[in-house]
Order: structure tokens, then C-alpha cells, then sequence
């Protein structure tokens, strides 16, 4: 083959936004697909190239197995040329099962757990001691060793210390025709009549051979005779001298020569918490068990039960009985359900949550009896936890959400794995410790443990390591090095994960694929991106092809091919404005090539704000990987959290500060990580959390309804002479409720069309051609348009649209003050994207009314968006900031780092190297810090 340039070659791509473009990508490139949020990148890498790629390969499988798969939309393109399998990597967010961790996603707890079944050395629990297995043949030459010329016999231990009768067992022995058995050290003969007493523990050694060792007549019948004994004592035989009390075992099993402890060989599945054979049986290998918290139960003292002070008996109403015990209870102490909580003693309370078995005497003051209560109650707790455990009704799931807190498993300490795994270790270390390392921390301890095995195992766990260190090098590549393969995978960024992911794809190193990368440098520090940046060569370099949607500087200019997208966002975009080399890029005129190039910047403020004075103060930080942090922050200014990823920014704010205050405001049920105190919240007095969570599942949810606007447009039609005349209320403009909406498509606008093995067709509702309401409903019109024609304006037309209606207007000016002016009211919140989502969200707040003591929390807000777009997004911030309210934001664009007010810097490095705030001050002050990381990036900016 020649080495000509080989394209993939796209025509007549019009998904979505595209204007009918026709484009050639060069394979077996470095390809950055770049343009403003909106603008049509990932229509056409992801719903065109990759949509087609993988209808294609499915497209390869019989019209059966298809079947299975769910037919895949043929995206709208008129043809695509030179494509090959196509593998996605994209934002989406990780496995959400508390069961996934680091490990089991990289696969490489799998080789960790082989590692370990195959030359790992067991410890008894209880002495410490090495234990050792024998084969047969050991076993053998081992008594003939030791007990040359002696009478022995040989016992095959059936029972150990259980309780029991064992009538049934000596029967059956008997039967066998074994005569005689070592009942708890005595030597006893087997009757049919034989019983034990049942209360007592027991030991039972049936005697299965008498030897001669150096006797022929005994030589040659000692296999088989130990092998019998070996199926009945299940891998253990005990030998004992003739008129001795004494026995020696010896085991095929792994065992404690002196206890006679054995465990069972190691598999791989010993060292897996998600199989019975190696989780730990108090929390089932979660590592966290749900425990019931009695600081939830009441809330306000001064109410009495009656008045429902005692907050579990209102999700438990079916159950008179608990009800009339509690009253027995409070009897006892001459009070009643009306008694105030704050009232009952703690004696009282103490019975009602724990249970209480016993018979009082009260004397009955006016009779001049004595009256017997007996209470037999086991407690409100236990019985809630009963409840939880068996989770059959809809009230356990109501207990369960209200009342428990998850705890780390008491008897695993949260390693997840019983502990007979545990005891298994390699150079000193179980595999939980090992799973607990940081993977760089990792990677020293696999290069020190390879010369401590001994030559035969050297021989077997070199492979392993062999696997385990090539996987491991290409999480580490991709600036994974702070996570530890013991990180549950919910708790990770969406960064992170995609970065696991690419690092898997890596490992696999196949080659002439097209991967497809969407912003794979979201959540990563300037630093790190030059190695993400060289992992995508090397897959680059082994023969794929890697086309990349980004709007990062540094990856677009390390890329082979650039393709600029614009010019502007949803229909004023989705045509190709350039395409050629990154160094030619800075001589075009585009918005980006300007950004690049330096005509168009976003300027930094002459001068930061000075605040309000007031600070919140969290002190004594300690969860994940903070060391003891104290967090200052100033209100009424603009504050990013920058650092290294990894360095504990998200346990600071999202899993301390945000769920303290969430508590405080709104009585969320998530438990802050561990803190000392927090001071200064009275300074605010409200918090919203912006993240790019979807804002609708639905494809009836629109950002009309989610900024509520939609109501006030269906007010204004209703209040229109027409629909007085006609008598329509609100509810006639609703596409969600009978009356208006087209009762054909049930105001949805679109049918889907069922094939049977071929993808499901959506098409236009034939009846009212896709705009959602009956024929009567689109008769009322506004300045000429109906309710329909407003729900397809763009937001810039509505902006004009409704200019005299202030109540419409000022939300609509918010969304076009975003720079969503591309969007349509009525566009459905499933087709946008992760950005688009958080700046509806974010205009949400700025029209609500403000009171100016708001803190907001963003948690990188810049994902997704264009240079163009951050400077619309810290215009629309700097908004609510003048306001008065305050801002945290977590980022690591240096776009934004610049613009703050204040920064703090949270390193120096990522995982147990991080979790210290490394400095804090404006941006100029942190330039001269020598420590910070981020104040070297900062300076090529500033």
C-alpha cells in the first residue's frame, strides 16, 4: 500500500443542525473537531460518524440477533465513505452500582485476584502463624518419616467443635462398619445406640485405619485407606500414636499444623467481593452498611407522639401494636402520647428504641391496687431494621430513605471481603491494603514484590505482573496516578471515568479503529493535559484513527487536522468554516482562529472586588484525602477552587461544604464528609447547586416548562379575547393534558412507528403535522402567531417577541443572555447538550428575584463551551455577583482561574500527595506563589 493519505469521507451530512455538509477526515490522524457550543460537533462526530459506524457493524449480524439489539437510527447522511468500527468514548456518566470500583472497570482487580489465588502466602487469624498445605504424596512420606516402626491410626476429623447428639452420624459410621471414633480426645467404640449430649461442643475423629508403618500388609493398603479418610475429614487427616493422647494433623487445605485451622485453597473468587465465596457477610461486600440514625427521629421536641413528634411511627401508621407498646412504655413513667418529646426521660426513650422485656408494678394512686404492666417490646430500631432488611413494602423504602445513614461495615472495615480472604497476603500486604493503594503508589510496591517470590512462584507471577503493569502504565499515562483501584465508581468525575475508559481502549491496542473522544480534557489541570495529549498520539501512532471534539488550545494545536465548526450555534450553524493545519489556523477568520491568535480575548478586570466582608469558615476538613484543611471563604465575590485533579477539590466543596449547607437550608439527607465546625452561615440565606445534570428526561420537557415560562405564555393566551369567547383556561395551551393538545400523537408531535427488526421510525403526527395541538387550540393567536409558532421561535425571537410583556420577557432575555439564543422554546431537553443544560439551569437563577445572599456552586462550568461561550457564561456570572451573591466555582480553565476574585488552590499534587490548600489570594498573588501549580499556568495568561 502507498502511502497516500487515506479520508473518511462524509456527504450530505444533515443531522440535526448540519447544513447538508460534505467533509474529508484524514485517517490515521490526530483530528480536533472544534466550533461554539451548539454549533454542530458533536452532530457530526457522534450522530452522524459514530451513529453510522455502529449501525453498520450491527447491521453485519443476522436479522436474529439484531432483534435483541433494538434497531439503530440511520443518521441523515447521504453517504460516508472510508469508515472503520468505530468505538465511542464519551461524557457520559460512569456505572452508578455502589458494586463497581476503579479495579473491576479497568479489569484490574481481576488480575489482582488471580495474583493473589496463585502465589500468595495465608496466615492463621488467630496465631499469625504461616499455614501450609501437603499434597497426598507429602502427607505419605511425611508419616512414614516420622513414625518409622509405630503402631498409629489414622482419623478422618468429621466434626469440630459443633453442638449436637450425633446419633444419625454413628449410625451411618456404623453401617459403614467403622468401629471406633475418638469422641472429644477419649477413644470410644461406635454403638447403634450412641448419643452425645446435644447442649455441649464436640470434637469427632472417626478412627478409619489402624498402620504398622514398615509393615508390608500396611504399606500397601495406605493410599487408598488415606485417601478415604481424606474424602470424609474434606481435605484433613489426624494421625495418632497407639496409647497417646496427642494428634497431629495434616492438611491438603492451607492449615495451622498446631490448631488444625484449615482454610480452604484460594480461588480467584476468594478475593471477590461480589461473590458469596469471598464478600463479607455483614454488609455483602458493599463496604457500607445502611444503619438507623436516631437523630432523625424527632425533629421538633415539643411535640407529643400524637402530634407526630415521633417521625418513623408516620411512615409505619399500619402498626396499632408498636403504637400500644409505646403506650405501655410511657405509662410506666405516669405519661401518655400527648407527653411533649422533650418530656420523657431518657430511660423512657431508651425502652422505645431499644426494647425493653420486663414486668412492672405502678401503683394506681386512686384504687390503691398495684397494677401489673408487662412489657415484652423489642424496639422501635429492631423493628425497623427487620423491616429494611426484608424491603417487601413501600414503607421499608420510606424508612430506609429517612431514617438511615450509610456507615463503613463494622466488621470489615469497609475492605468489603471476609475475613478469611484477608488473610492471605503477599510480601505482608492483603489484597484489601493493596486495592487501597494509589495506583502510583501501586506501581512501586508491584516493582519491589517481584524478587521476594520464590522461584517456582517468580515463575507463575510473572505473567500476572506482566498484564497487570502494562494496564497500569496506561491509567498512569493518561494522569490517573491519585485514584486507588478501591475507588467506588460513582464517586468519580466524568473526566475521570472517560479517562479510564480511553486508558481500557489503550490497553487493548487495536488498531485501524476510529475513536471518537468527546472533550476527553474536562476536569483535567493544564498539567496534565500534555500527557492525555500523548496518550491520544500513541493510539494515533499504533494505526487508529482519533477524531476528538474539543475546545481546549493546547489540543487543538497539537492536532494533525483541525476542523472549525460554526459560524455561529444551532441554526445559524452546522456548516464546516475551515479546515487545514492548527499552524495555518491562526491566519483564518474565525471566532476561534481569533481566540487562538489573540484578536478576541476575554479581558481580565481592571480591578477585583472587594467583597462584603463576611466569611463562611469550615475548619478541621478531613474526608477522603484532606489533611485537617480549613476553608476560608469570602462572600460577595467570585472564588474558584483550582488544583491538580485528584487534589481533593471535589471532597472540599461537594462532599463537605455543599451537603453542610444543603443540610442547614433544605434538610438533605446526604452526610457531609467528616469536619470540625462551620461558621458564617447566617450570611447566606439560600444555596443552589448548577451542574449539567440533563434538566429533563422526557422529551416533554423543554426549556419553555423548565424556566417556567411556559405557564406565563399559556396565561397570556388565555387572557386573549378569543379564548374568552370560547371559554379556554390555561390548561387548553398544555401539550400534557387533554383538551388542547392533538389527542393523535397526545401532544408528544411525533409517532413513532414501529418495524419489526428494523429501527423504530419516528415521523411527523399525521393529524396535526408535528405541532403538538388540536386544530381549535391553534386558532387563538398572539400578534399572529399561535401557541405552536411560539414553541418553534428561537429565543432571540421571542426576545423581540414578547418585549411588552416584562414577565416573559425578562426570563427570555436571561436564556439569550447565556447565549442560548439559538435554542427554541419548545426543543426537547433530551437533544441538549451537557453545557447547554447548565446555562438554562444558571438562567433560571438569574431571573428568579433576588435577595443577593445566594451562594452559588458550580462544578465546571466551562464544560462543553466554546472560548466565545465562557465569556457570554462569566458575563451572565459577573451579573449575579454584582447582585451581592457569592460564587464557588471548581474549575481548571484558566479562562475563568483568571477572572476571579479570589482563588484557592488545593494540591500540591493529586490523591494522599494532595488535600492541602496550597494558597489562596487574587490571581496576582498567586502568580508568586512558589508552591502552586496552577499559578505557573496562570502566569503564561496574565
Amino acid at each position: 500500500m502507498s502511502k497516500s493519505t487515506e479520508y473518511i469521507e462524509v456527504y450530505g451530512a444533515r443531522e440535526h443542525n448540519l447544513k447538508n455538509i460534505n467533509v474529508k477526515i484524514p485517517r490515521n490522524e490526530l483530528v480536533v473537531i472544534t466550533g461554539l457550543s451548539g454549533s454542530g460537533k458533536s452532530s457530526l462526530a457522534f450522530d452522524t460518524i459514530f451513529a453510522e459506524g455502529q449501525r453498520r457493524y450491527i447491521e453485519t449480524f443476522s436479522a436474529y440477533a439484531r432483534q435483541f439489539l433494538g434497531g439503530l437510527e440511520r443518521p441523515d447522511v447521504d453517504k460516508i465513505e472510508g469508515l472503520s468500527p468505530v468505538i465511542a468514548i464519551e461524557q457520559k456518566t460512569t456505572n452508578k452500582n455502589p458494586r463497581s470500583t476503579v479495579g473491576t472497570v479497568t479489569e484490574l482487580y481481576d488480575f489482582l485476584r488471580l495474583l493473589f489465588a496463585r502465589v500468595s502466602d495465608a496466615y492463621s487469624q488467630t496465631t499469625g502463624k504461616m499455614l501450609v498445605s501437603y499434597t497426598e504424596d507429602q502427607i505419605l512420606d511425611t508419616i512414614k518419616e516420622n513414625y518409622k516402626g509405630e503402631k498409629i491410626m489414622l482419623m478422618a476429623p468429621v466434626v469440630r467443635s459443633r453442638k449436637g447428639h450425633y446419633h444419625e452420624l454413628f449410625v451411618q459410621m456404623a453401617k459403614k462398619g467403622y468401629g471406633q471414633a475418638r469422641i472429644d480426645g477419649e477413644l470410644q467404640d461406635i454403638e447403634y445406640d450412641l448419643k452425645l449430649d446435644r447442649y455441649k461442643t464436640h470434637d469427632i475423629d472417626i478412627v478409619i485405619d489402624r498402620w504398622i508403618i514398615g509393615e508390608s500388609a500396611s504399606e500397601a493398603r495406605m493410599e487408598k485407606s488415606l485417601r478415604t479418610a481424606m474424602e470424609m475429614g474434606e481435605g484433613l487427616i489426624g494421625i495418632q500414636k497407639l496409647g497417646s493422647t496427642d494428634i497431629e494433623y495434616f492438611s491438603k487445605n492451607l492449615m495451622d499444623s498446631e490448631t488444625g485451622h484449615s482454610l480452604a485453597l484460594p480461588e480467584p473468587n476468594t478475593f471477590s467481593f461480589n461473590s458469596p465465596k469471598g464478600s463479607c457477610p455483614s454488609c455483602k461486600g458493599l463496604g457500607t452498611i445502611k444503619k438507623i440514625n436516631t437523630d432523625y427521629f424527632v425533629e421538633n421536641p415539643k411535640l407529643s407522639i400524637n402530634q407526630a413528634g415521633l417521625l418513623p411511627l408516620e411512615d409505619i401508621k399500619s402498626n396499632k401494636w408498636i403504637l400500644s407498646q409505646i403506650k405501655n412504655i410511657l405509662e410506666i413513667f405516669g405519661l401518655g402520647l400527648t407527653t411533649p418529646i422533650q418530656d420523657i426521660p431518657e430511660e423512657a426513650l431508651d425502652y422505645i428504641y431499644n426494647g425493653c422485656h420486663k414486668e412492672f408494678n405502678k401503683d394506681l394512686k386512686y384504687a390503691g391496687i398495684t397494677k401489673k404492666i408487662k412489657i415484652s417490646f423489642d424496639g422501635l430500631i429492631p423493628y425497623m431494621e427487620g423491616l429494611i432488611e426484608e424491603r417487601e413494602s413501600y414503607e421499608a423504602i420510606l424508612l430506609e430513605r429517612h431514617f438511615t445513614t450509610e456507615e463503613t461495615c463494622p466488621e470489615c472495615k469497609g475492605t468489603r471481603l471476609q475475613p478469611s480472604s484477608l488473610s492471605f497476603k503477599i510480601d505482608g500486604k492483603n489484597i484489601a491494603e493493596i486495592n487501597a493503594l494509589s495506583l502510583a503508589d501501586l506501581k512501586d510496591w508491584l516493582a519491589d514484590v517481584k524478587d521476594k517470590f520464590s522461584p517456582k512462584n517468580a515463575i507463575i507471577a510473572h505473567e500476572i505482573l506482566k498484564e497487570i503493569e502494562t494496564r497500569l502504565q496506561f491509567l498512569l499515562d493518561v494522569g490517573l496516578d491519585y485514584l486507588s483501584l478501591s475507588r467506588s465508581s460513582k464517586t468519580l468525575s466524568g473526566g475521570e471515568s472517560q479517562r479510564i475508559r480511553l486508558a481500557t481502549q489503550i490497553g487493548s491496542q487495536l488498531v485501524n479503529v476510529l475513536y471518537i473522544l468527546d472533550e476527553p480534557s474536562i476536569g483535567l489541570h493544564q498539567r496534565d493535559n500534555e500527557r492525555l495529549i500523548n496518550s491520544l498520539k500513541n493510539l494515533r501512532d499504533i494505526g487508529n484513527s482519533v477524531l476528538v471534539v474539543e475546545h481546549d488550545k493546547d489540543m487543538i494545536l497539537e492536532a494533525d487536522e483541525v476542523l472549525d465548526i460554526g459560524p455561529r450555534a444551532g441554526k445559524f450553524g452546522g456548516e464546516i468554516l475551515w479546515q487545514g493545519k492548527p499552524k495555518d489556523l491562526v491566519k483564518a477568520d474565525t471566532i476561534t482562529a481569533q481566540y487562538i491568535n489573540g484578536k478576541r480575548k476575554i479581558a481580565i478586570p481592571e480591578k477585583r472586588r472587594e467583597g462584603n466582608g463576611k466569611n463562611i469558615v469550615l475548619k478541621g476538613a478531613t474526608g477522603n484525602n484532606l489533611k485537617n484543611v480549613t476553608l476560608d471563604i469570602p462572600l460577595g465575590k467570585l472564588v474558584v477552587v483550582s488544583g491538580i485533579s485528584g487534589s481533593g477539590k471535589s471532597s472540599l466543596i461537594n462532599g463537605t461544604l455543599y451537603p453542610i449547607l444543603n443540610k442547614h437550608f433544605y434538610r438533605a439527607v446526604q452526610e457531609p464528609l467528616p469536619y470540625k465546625k462551620i461558621e458564617g452561615l447566617e450570611h447566606i440565606d439560600k444555596i443552589v447547586d448548577v451542574d449539567q445534570t440533563p434538566i429533563g428526561r422526557t422529551p416533554r420537557s423543554n426549556p419553555a416548562t423548565y424556566t417556567g415560562m411556559f405557564t406565563d405564555i399559556r396565561n397570556l393566551f388565555a387572557e386573549l379575547p378569543e379564548s374568552k369567547i370560547r371559554g379556554y383556561k390555561p390548561g387548553r395551551f398544555s401539550f400534557n393534558v387533554k383538551g388542547g393538545r392533538c389527542e393523535t400523537c397526545q401532544g408528544g408531535g411525533l409517532k413513532v412507528i414501529e418495524m419489526n427488526f428494523l429501527p423504530d421510525v419516528y415521523v411527523h403526527c399525521e393529524t396535526c403535522n408535528g405541532k403538538r395541538f388540536n386544530r381549535e387550540t391553534l386558532e387563538v393567536r398572539y400578534k399572529g402567531k399561535s401557541i405552536s409558532d411560539v414553541l418553534d421561535m428561537t429565543i432571540d425571537e421571542a426576545v423581540e417577541f414578547f418585549q411588552p410583556i416584562p414577565k416573559i420577557f425578562a426570563k427570555v432575555k436571561t436564556l439569550q443572555d447565556v447565549g442560548l439564543g439559538y435554542i427554541t422554546l419548545g426543543q426537547q431537553s433530551t437533544t441538549l447538550s451537557g453545557g447547554e443544560a447548565q446555562r438554562i439551569k444558571l438562567a433560571t437563577e438569574l431571573a428568579k428575584r433576588q435577595t443577593g445572599n445566594t451562594l452559588y456552586i458550580l462544578d465546571e462550568p466551562t464544560t462543553g463551551l466554546h472560548f466565545e461561550d465562557v465569556k457570554i457564561l462569566m458575563d451572565a456570572i459577573n451579573q449575579l455577583v454584582e447582585l451581592g451573591n457569592s460564587f464557588i466555582i471548581i474549575e481548571h480553565n484558566m479562562d475563568v482561574i483568571k477572572l476571579a476574585d479570589h482563588i484557592i488552590d488545593v494540591g500540591p499534587e493529586g490523591g494522599k500527595h494532595g488535600g492541602q490548600i496550597v494558597a489562596q489570594g487574587t490571581p496576582e498573588e498567586i502568580i508568586k506563589s512558589k508552591k502552586s501549580l496552577t499559578g505557573k499556568f496562570l502566569k503564561k495568561e496574565m
